[in-house]
């Protein structure tokens, strides 16, 4: 995942209008992408924004969870005017022990002021829906 890494795996026309400087989400797991570990900076915008996620929890096969208190304009976090502390939480669990799995994702958020709260809901929660064959 991450800027000109894999994307974040959202919707063509999410890539295409609202990241046209970013690389297009992948659609397979990229193996050579496969080298995080605890501590890993994933970057999720241009160098200079200064804006990506740490990994916190690695379990392979299991889970990862992304932490970040970057995603605001670099302004903003300069000058103290808005707050964010964002995770996010891949998992999987095995489904009936057939061979199936559920792929879980969870968003966490705090913010600061409460405007930023209903605006990160209007901007992040259309971009993680996608249709997967």
């Amino acid at each position: 995942m991450g800027w000109h890494r894999a994307g974040w795996y959202t919707a063509c026309w999410v890539d295409l209008r609202l990241f046209p400087a970013n690389l297009p989400s992948a659609n397979r797991i990229v193996p050579e992408l496969q080298d995080i570990e605890i501590g890993t900076f994933i970057p999720d915008g241009p160098p200079e924004t200064e804006c990506g996620l740490f990994v916190e929890v690695l379990e392979p096969e299991s889970a990862l969870v992304l932490h970040s208190n970057s995603h605001l304009p670099l302004a903003w976090r300069q000058n103290h005017r808005a707050d964010l502390d964002w995770s996010w939480a891949f998992v999987l669990m095995p489904v009936d022990g057939g061979g199936r799995t559920r792929f879980l994702f969870r968003s966490r958020s705090a913010t600061s002021p409460r405007w930023l709260k209903s605006g990160a809901n209007l901007a992040v929660v259309p971009c993680g829906v996608r249709d997967v064959p």
